[in-house]
């Protein structure tokens, strides 16, 4: 057993002044105050007296970090990806694709799905819950980067062969809810548990909330690929943004939206309905230079990566976004991490991350005031930076 002590402790929903939290094996097995439970005799005493314990954060939508992309087959660069995150308190994750072509992303699909059965035996590293399937069922128009020939209308036959390849490990989908084929196809999506995400999309007001109304409840990188906001024609970002049953993501780093942008998303929204996500590819971590976003060369320069001249993912981390809500909103921590931490994890359905209580996992932090990481625990298993 351990006992874990510091100065506050946010659940997110609430913060607890003084607390102690103890933890058996992987999980959470109480949380208290000092003057409520002593520090159980033989267990193994933590102290973090000038921090804040809070929830490990959930990255669902991340192409890579420390040189590796999640569409590789690289165990090594993997486990290099996964300690890194971890100690920036990314205790979980949802590895997410690019539009490839149909084969690669079944190979890639089926590598994702060997990893992520065989996390439950790594120690020390961020852990991938299930897979965020970006692509390929996205708009021509609002394709970002994504290469138009790797672009699909959306089927249940093609979906039921990336499942299948997934071996049911797809949690996340987004998907343009305007072209043909879609409402089908979220229908089905939904009866097999997946978050369907409405993104990369040009579709107008009617039609977003046509789909929504049929299934889709998440909004993808709000903003970014998406139909610019009119006043005589809100279209899809109307809805997303005035819909209280719709959660929404953000890329939050400064250069996907600009700091005004993303107060006004979060004040929309509110800590109830706003995600955190970093879209960050292989660069997170790394020096400029050139990488790969899922087999497409992209450059990084000065913060930026880029491809064609067009943005092509971050080398954000979520502890960095947490800092920079605090920053672009006046958000305290406890609403920052719940947006990183609670809010993804319900939107995926990962029931037993983003929080601290009992039968919780136990995915912990230990943060200063201002949200940087001091030290991780990954199901129980403490690493210290």
């Amino acid at each position: 057993m351990i006992a874990i002590t510091a100065k506050a402790l946010l659940t997110p929903l609430e913060r607890i002044e003084q607390p102690i939290v103890l933890v058996e094996g992987k999980s959470v097995i109480k949380v208290a105050t000092r003057t409520e439970t002593e520090i159980p005799p033989g267990a193994k005493h933590f102290d973090y007296s000038e921090c804040v314990l809070a929830p490990g954060l959930v990255d669902i939508h991340i192409h890579g970090s420390a040189g590796h992309d999640v569409m590789q087959s690289d165990e090594q660069g993997l486990r290099r990806m996964e300690e890194f995150l971890a100690k920036r308190g990314i205790t979980s994750y949802y590895p997410t694709t690019v539009a490839a072509p149909l084969d690669a992303t079944l190979r890639s699909l089926e590598w994702m799905a060997n990893s992520i059965e065989s996390s439950q035996s790594n120690t020390g590293r961020a852990q991938a819950l299930g897979i965020h399937l970006e692509g390929p069922f996205l708009s021509h128009i609002r394709r970002g980067v994504h290469l138009p020939e790797n672009l699909l209308q959306p089927s249940v036959d093609t979906f039921d062969k990336f499942w299948q390849s997934a071996s049911g490990h797809v949690r996340v989908m987004t998907i343009a809810p305007e072209l043909t084929g879609a409402v089908e196809l979220i229908g089905e999506a939904n009866k097999r548990g997946v978050c369907v995400s409405i993104g990369h999309s040009d579709a107008d007001l009617a039609t977003a909330r046509a789909v929504i109304a049929s299934g889709a409840r998440h909004a993808t990188h709000t903003f970014n690929a998406m139909r610019p906001l009119d006043h005589r024609a809100p279209g899809i970002l109307g809805e997303v943004l005035s819909n209280p049953s719709v959660t929404a993501d953000v890329i939050a780093d400064g250069i996907h939206v600009h700091p005004t942008v993303v107060r006004f998303l979060l004040e929309a929204k509110g800590e109830e309905g706003a995600v955190l996500i970093t879209d960050a590819i292989s660069a997170a971590g790394m020096p400029d230079g050139p990488y790969q976003l899922g087999g497409m060369d992209v450059e990084v320069k000065d913060g930026r990566v880029t491809r064609g001249g067009s943005l092509a993912g971050s080398v954000l981390t979520l502890d960095r976004a947490v800092r920079n809500v605090m920053e672009f909103a006046g958000w305290d921590l406890r609403k920052a991490v719940r947006i990183a931490s609670l809010n993804p994890a319900s939107v995926s359905d990962a029931q037993q991350k983003g929080k601290i209580q009992a039968g919780a996992d136990a995915d912990i932090l230990a943060l200063s005031e201002n949200g940087e990481v001091r030290a991780t625990v990954v199901r129980g298993q403490m690493i210290e930076n």
